[in-house]
């Protein structure tokens, strides 16, 4: 057979059999025809028009049995079996006498036959044709394929077309047929001018099915590829010479050029249209930056490509901030996604997913993303497979891109490259042309759009996660006499940014703040409000300002910040070695403390007070007395506020989950969050903050009172000497002694008629604090060789494992602290 045959072209005939000669492919201009379940014409391809002398807007809609070539053979009177009858015309053509009565009286297989018919200003013409029954959810229950018998017939051979014996739907799939998987790669061309999604239906049965074939009388057969039917350029070319010469002439333009121009144009055009409506549909359906780049690498492959590497620039991949400056060769691009129809695995050892490279200026690539123009290679040469291969160490790239015909399109939005697909055909398919060209461009230009909206979508997100936590403190889940655990959760709906916060102060008199609060309103104006009214927290507290002068000064500067400034607010201070709670609130909801004795929770009754930026409406602070093992759980309303629900339901969750014994702290924070998380309708952002209460025991506490003589500081280094002998920490009495000496000094010097108070505390550290009347805070000075004073403050720095001071209302208190020695 001849392998180079060209459409409409009838395959010549050579001697001789075996398993080369099925491998010839003959390309011949078919008809194709739809039949709808009611029996009526649906679809009627240009092809059909030619064949058959029907236009399309007088052939869809009108009944198959009047228009196709097997007319007759479809009773009009059965709608409950229009195609039956074709299981008659199989028969006759040689498929079988039992066919019909094989198939129950339907068509379920397909069929063949040859038909002379007449059609208006032609001969008699000698028509093939093909029958394929279509099932699904379609209206289509009939795809027909129709061609002209005189295509077929070689030189020799009589007028009736004896050479053709046999017209039967060969299985190529099913068979040795050689050609199989290349025609496989046809059948998206076989319907140009339908619907996407009715092609790829129809397409699939077909496959399945089988391509119609002609068997000849020296039993080759010969596999009938449908044509793409937008014709060569050459042959455009050569109508459009004949229409300029009829021009030139004064002769009218011939029907066939303005016919078969218009029609072939406008369904190439149609075509493209419809491909890239079904591309936008397929993209962009989530702003989840890695799902749209996978989302668009699959929406080319294979309807339009057999291959496609997606590649973005590395401030993309990373989230960053928007691309600046036109790329060069040490800009770094990513491999995101490659999608190809190959065999499993042949590309992911060579050119693998994430895989980062720059590009050198002589490649294709270079080109597309510094013009930020589609670069069209028909094929990609030997020497130019080379060159791409170069860059790719210990690895040979040139067998995967030989030979293949690439196109290469920039991903582009606000005139910016944020990357470029790398688009390849197999040889054996049509080459990219310009009209690829200009829809691949179309189709990158929305693909950039949507990927630049996922790329700021994610930036953003990363910024205000950040944001977020850098305003959320790293609290430390053991402060004195308490363990804290904590949980915040960003809202589902209204972004990562919100005003809710939780915090802890270390006080002095090993004392700690636990702090909850909750800025109305979402956003970043929420959260800037959030940062300072955390921050005027910290430093309030640090004055050791009592829980309700607290809130009151809070109010106030709420008030200076802005009449748009509300926020509720809840504040309580942990005494653990008089076991006590002192808690004041801000328009918060109540706190739930957790009973160790006996696993009861319970709201506590707290004056509601009004939010903070109110104005004008006092605090009230309640002591509460606690036993060690007690939990407190603090949190914000939207964990336990729903829409459409009372707020109570969601309290009495939270008492109930908040009882629920536990193995850890973090434990008993996922049980909660667990219980009250699950239900629907949260949109707000949550805070949670729980506290184990252990206490201090009173054997742990050693305090003393020395009078402002300079005597008591030697007083005072041998009282610390003695307890810490006693507590077993005879190791840290040299240094504690010699800060203790520093400190009491200090205060001797500087107080005025109060006593000096000191403490010792053995906990996870030993805690030493000293407490005078006076005021002012003693700071580090940098002391000359000749300095007198100075020092003091500076040899507790040197040893201290921590050390502050803390204003008190009759005074000051300086602290240190040591590390306790392992056991």
């Amino acid at each position: 057979m001849d392998r180079g045959t060209e459409a409409g072209a009838a395959p010549s005939r050579e001697a001789g059999n075996g398993a080369a000669e099925y491998a010839a492919v003959g390309r011949i201009p078919l008809a194709v025809v739809t039949v709808d379940r009611d029996g009526l014409v649906s679809h009627w391809s240009t092809g059909a028009r030619r064949l058959f002398g029907a236009p399309k807007e007088d052939a869809v809609g009108r009944p198959a049995v009047d228009l196709l070539p097997v007319s007759g053979a479809l009773p009009e009177d059965d709608d409950t079996a229009p195609y039956a009858a074709y299981a008659a015309y199989a028969a006759y053509d040689g498929l079988g006498p039992d066919l019909e009565s094989s198939l129950g009286g339907r068509l379920s297989y397909p069929a063949a036959g040859r038909a002379r018919l007449t059609v208006a200003g032609h001969d008699r013409i000698d028509v093939l044709w093909w029958a394929y029954p279509l099932v699904g959810p379609g209206q289509e229950r009939l795809l027909v394929l129709a061609a002209d018998a005189a295509a077929m017939r070689h030189e020799g051979d009589d007028a009736d077309g004896a050479a053709v014996e046999r017209i039967a739907p060969g299985f190529a799939l099913h068979t040795d047929f050689p050609g199989a998987e290349g025609l496989a790669r046809r059948l998206p061309e076989i319907l140009p001018s339908m619907s996407v999604g009715e092609s790829a239906r129809i397409v699939a049965q077909v496959l399945e099915l089988g391509y119609p074939v002609l068997e000849f009388s020296q039993n080759d057969r010969v596999p009938v590829t449908p044509d793409w039917g937008v014709p060569r350029r050459t042959e455009r070319k050569a109508r459009r010479e004949r229409a300029a010469r009829a021009a030139a002439y004064g002769a009218p333009v011939p029907q066939d050029v303005q016919d078969e121009g218009e029609d072939l144009e406008y369904v190439a055009v149609r075509e493209r249209l419809e491909f890239l409506n079904e591309v936008s549909g397929r993209i962009g359906t989530s702003l989840d930056l890695t799902q749209t780049i996978l989302e668009v690498s699959r929406a080319v492959v294979p309807r339009f490509t057999d291959v496609a590497g997606t590649y973005l620039r590395e401030q993309v991949v990373a989230g960053e901030g928007f691309p600046e400056g036109v790329p060069d060769t040490t800009t770094m691009w990513h491999r995101v996604a490659l999608e190809h129809t190959d065999e499993p695995g042949r590309w992911d050892d060579v050119v693998p997913v994430g895989e980062a490279m720059p590009f050198p200026a002589h490649t294709p690539f270079f080109q597309c993303m510094t013009t930020g123009e589609p670069v069209l290679v028909p094929r990609i040469s030997e020497q130019m497979g080379h060159m791409i291969a170069a860059q790719f160490e210990k690895r040979d790239i040139r067998p995967l891109i030989t030979n293949r015909s690439m196109l290469v399109v920039p991903l582009k939005a606000r005139n910016v490259v944020l990357g470029f697909m790398i688009l390849l055909r197999h040889p054996e398919r049509v080459e990219f042309n310009d009209m690829d060209r200009v829809t691949g461009a179309e189709l990158a230009a929305r693909a950039g759009l949507v990927l630049d909206n996922a790329r700021m979508y994610t930036y953003q997100e990363s910024v205000a996660e950040t944001l977020q936590d850098s305003m959320l403190p790293h609290i430390a889940p053991r402060m004195a006499g308490c363990d804290i655990a904590t949980r915040y959760l960003p809202g589902t709906l209204l972004g990562r940014v919100g005003g809710d916060w939780f915090d802890s102060v270390k006080l002095p008199g090993s004392r700690t703040a636990l702090v909850v609060g909750d800025v109305m309103g979402h956003g970043l104006n929420s959260a800037a409000m959030m940062g300072q009214l955390r921050t005027a927290v910290q430093t309030m507290a640090a004055l050791d300002l009592p829980p309700a002068q607290l809130l009151r000064n809070l109010d106030d500067l709420a008030q200076r910040l802005g009449d748009n400034y509300l926020a509720t607010c809840l504040y309580a201070v942990y005494d653990p070695i008089a076991g006590e709670l002192q808690i004041a609130n801000a328009g918060h909801i109540p706190p739930v403390l957790v009973r160790a004795e006996d696993g009861h929770s319970e709201l506590l009754d707290l004056p509601t007070g009004a939010p903070i930026g109110v104005g004008g409406v006092p605090f009230e602070a309640v002591r509460v007395r606690v036993a060690p093992g007690d939990r407190l759980v603090m949190c914000t309303d939207g964990l336990v506020e729903v829409r459409g629900e009372d707020i109570g339901v969601g309290l009495a969750t939270l008492c109930e989950s908040a009882a629920h014994p536990a193995a850890s702290m973090d434990d008993a924070c996922d049980t909660i969050i667990s219980a009250l998380n699950t239900r629907g309708g949260r949109k707000d952002d949550v805070a949670l903050l729980m506290a184990r209460l252990n206490g201090i025991a009173s054997e742990a506490v050693a305090e003393w009172r020395l009078s402002l003589d300079p005597i008591e500081v030697g007083r005072a280094r041998a009282v610390v000497r003695e307890q810490l002998h006693v507590w077993g920490l005879a190791g840290l009495a040299d240094s504690a002694e010699l800060m203790v000496s520093e400190l009491v000094t200090n205060a001797v010097r500087h107080a005025h008629s109060r006593q000096i108070e000191l403490r010792l505390v053995r906990g996870d550290t030993l805690l030493c604090e000293v407490d005078d009347d006076d005021h002012t805070l003693p700071t580090l000075l940098s002391a000359g060789p000749g300095d007198e004073f100075g020092r003091g403050l500076r040899v507790v720095s040197t040893l201290a494992r921590e050390w502050g001071t803390s204003r008190t209302s009759a005074g000051k208190t300086v602290w240190f602290e040591l590390t306790l020695p392992r056991r």
